[in-house]
Order: structure tokens, then sequence, then C-alpha cells
């Protein structure tokens, strides 16, 4: 039994969304040394409020 629905377009693409943001983080990070990037990452930490 085939179904015939139209295919609906995705709003939201996480794939394509955490591409995205690796790629940027890797630009972002390229050519540091391994103490910059642990303060890099330290700095993008979310912050949760208590």
């Amino acid at each position: 039994m085939k179904n015939n629905q139209p295919i609906k377009e995705k709003e939201f693409d996480t794939v394509k969304f955490f591409r995205a943001v690796k790629e940027k983080i890797a630009t972002e990070t390229k050519g540091m040394t391994f103490i910059e990037f642990k303060q890099y990452i330290s700095n993008r930490k979310l912050k949760t409020v208590r």
C-alpha cells in the first residue's frame, strides 16, 4: 500500500543547522592552541540562572 500524501517541507532541518554551527566553530578556532580552545569553549557555554 502506497502513501500518496504530499511531502511536507521541514520548517527546521537539524542536520543542516548543526553542520553550519560545526563549520562556524571550526573556522573560528582554526590555529588555536588547546588552552585557547578551552577558553573559547568556556566563553560559549550557556549561563544558567539560579
